[in-house]
């Protein structure tokens, strides 16, 4: 299954880059995801991070995989169900 259409809420996630450099470095697991956000839980602390600035290395399964934001900017319901090209 392509880690674009994957679930992600409850996968570990890092940010690897971002236009807002405060958002560089994030990491966590993903607590929700609506369309343009992840909410990930740092610990105690639950940051809103935009998908759309972000680079994210998510963890699924044993392997890490690097998705640009803009990719993921969907609802999860419509983007596990997308045909990607």
């Amino acid at each position: 299954m392509d880690a674009r259409r994957a679930l992600l809420i409850g996968k570990r996630v890092r940010v690897i880059a971002s236009k807002n450099i405060s958002l560089t470095g994030i990491s966590g697991v993903v607590e929700d995801e609506t369309r343009n956000t992840l909410l990930i839980r740092t610990g105690k602390e639950i940051k809103k991070v935009p998908k759309k600035q972000c680079t994210f290395e998510f963890e699924i399964g044993e392997e890490k995989v690097t998705i640009r934001g803009d990719e993921i900017q969907k609802r999860p319901e419509e983007r596990v169900g997308m045909k990607i090209k």
